[in-house]
């Protein structure tokens, strides 16, 4: 029997709150590949491409990794999602990274997102059966130095999304998982600026990630677009004094998806085609709206105690998320703590209270401390 994708296709809209006053928004298959998976970049208001660099470079620019002080590090970070709306929706992520040598790295990453249990419906609305669906990515970066202040990277990622899983119904289902196999390219520039009260750094950073194949639960009869991205910040770290830092961050961020369009039959668009026609495939105006902007700060003490603020918009039109954001950090020897806070700004943002939480270790110092 015929399964309905309307509940499992609103919720999963509603987990990055996609919700436009207009019929206009892009929309995308996997859309949990644009969830900040960690706590550090979730209290600066989900920005990280130009920041310092940290185990968790890899979702925000991998291409920072060969500016790591320590040669090795891997982080847990979890996210209880939606949890004012629902009890089950939850993101998992693990990242880490390894220095081969002073000017090359690699790293890797993999997120688990798990939307809970789903009734799943006939086309009358009659209960079916109730499945488990579940997105994930694992994926590996190779970066390298190109200069004493630019790095380069490159990443390939494996993409799984089964909106069926578990299924437990009676009759014949015609929803099946959805693969893709995706790249990052991304660059980092990182200079020391020599100012009043010591080094300050400048740093400017671009990615543009999940450039790849489009994915199809049916067998090919139709299919959709991942979240092809382009990303880019700027960012400058303060010295106030010997023990405190602060630092000023920024990111435009811009899905390389075509905007929905009645007339366009989107399955014979291919993803190339649909990245060069998200830059001029709508008026002037409504190509501005796409561009989602975030600022963030954060304060250091001694390296040890961290505070973060952020402010994240995105266009009333094209998903209204807005809010701020709030985080906190401690770092001891070889492991660091840290909390991240969403604060929505618009009515019934289901990203509202989102909390999200990520232990980091230095592999390495921790090595040094067993010996």
């Amino acid at each position: 029997m015929k399964k309905s994708l309307l509940t499992l296709t609103v919720l999963l809209s509603f987990s990055l709150g996609v919700m436009s006053i207009e019929p206009n928004p892009i929309s995308t298959v996997v859309p949990s590949l644009s969830i900040a998976p960690d706590a550090r970049a979730g209290g600066m208001g989900d920005i990280g491409v130009a920041t310092s660099p940290d185990v968790n470079s890899q979702y925000w620019n991998p291409a920072k990794y060969v500016f790591m002080e320590s040669q090795a590090g891997v982080s847990l970070s979890y996210t209880p999602w939606l949890r004012s709306l629902v009890p089950d929706i939850d993101l998992a992520y693990v990242s880490g990274y390894y220095k081969f040598s002073d000017r090359q790295a690699l790293s890797a990453s993999l997120r688990y997102f798990s939307l809970g249990d789903i009734t799943l419906m006939d086309q009358l609305g009659y209960p079916q059966g109730t499945a488990h669906p579940l997105e994930m990515a694992i994926d590996a970066a190779y970066s390298q130095m190109l200069s004493e202040t630019f790095s380069a990277s490159v990443a390939l990622r494996f993409i799984y999304s089964d909106l069926n899983n578990g299924y437990n119904g009676s009759g014949g289902s015609e929803m099946y998982p959805g693969m893709s196999v995706a790249a990052d390219v991304a660059g980092y520039y990182r200079k020391p600026i020599d100012v009043s009260t010591g080094e300050g750094i400048l740093s400017f950073g671009l990615n543009i990630s999940n450039l790849g194949a489009k994915i199809s639960y049916d067998k090919n009869v139709t299919n959709s677009f991942i979240p092809t991205n382009m990303r880019l910040g700027g960012s400058f770290d303060y010295p106030i004094d010997d023990f405190q830092r602060i630092s000023f961050s920024a990111d435009v961020n811009k899905l390389l998806v075509p905007t929905p369009d009645a007339t366009t039959d989107f399955n014979e668009v291919s993803m190339l085609s649909g990245v060069f026609r998200s830059f001029s495939d709508a008026p002037a105006e409504e190509e501005l709206r796409e561009i989602m902007w975030s600022v963030g700060a954060e304060y250091a003490y001694n390296k040890q105690f961290f505070v973060r603020a952020g402010y994240f918009n995105e266009n009333e039109y094209k998903g209204n998320r807005k809010y701020f954001t709030a985080g906190a950090g401690f770092k001891l020897n070889v492991f660091q703590l840290d909390a991240g806070y969403v604060i929505s700004t618009s009515q019934s943002n289901p990203l509202d209270q989102t909390l999200r939480f990520s232990l980091s270790f230095d592999l390495f110092g921790l090595r040094n401390l067993v010996r």
